[in-house]
């Protein structure tokens, strides 16, 4: 089976473009200060409230894996105190515990808190069935 060209007449010479196939140059690699990914960092947070959080992303064109990475440096400490312009690096064996061990806690906590209201509804109810 052969495919054909089509004709002529369509306007399709069956060339590429001198742009490429995506047709446009490629694209610099952004750079993020410590304040930028501060200030991504709350707006996204701020738009997840209101359930806009993949919006956020597809506007700004970031990646959740961005963020789950500058969240990480955030809850460690890497992006407070430093300079602008300031190289930010991985995070040391320590840093990412303690920001396991941050985000752990916070998870604890709401679930601590989910218990006891449950467990407050469920005395409520024992003691209006008594």
């Amino acid at each position: 089976m052969t495919r054909t060209r089509a004709s002529k007449g369509s306007g399709d010479n069956g060339a590429m473009s001198s742009a490429g196939p995506r047709g446009e140059e490629p694209k610099r690699r952004r750079a993020f200060s410590a304040a930028d990914k501060l200030a991504y960092l709350l707006a996204y947070e701020q738009a997840v409230e209101r359930g806009e959080g993949g919006a956020y992303l597809r506007g700004e064109g970031l990646y959740s894996s961005l963020i789950s990475e500058w969240r990480k440096q955030r809850d460690a400490g890497v992006l407070a105190g430093k300079p602008p312009g300031a190289k930010i690096g991985k995070l040391t064996a320590e840093q990412a515990e303690i920001a396991r061990l941050r985000r752990e806690n916070e998870r604890l906590n709401k679930r601590l808190t989910t218990t006891e209201t449950a467990l407050d509804i469920m005395g409520k109810a024992h003691a209006l069935l008594a």
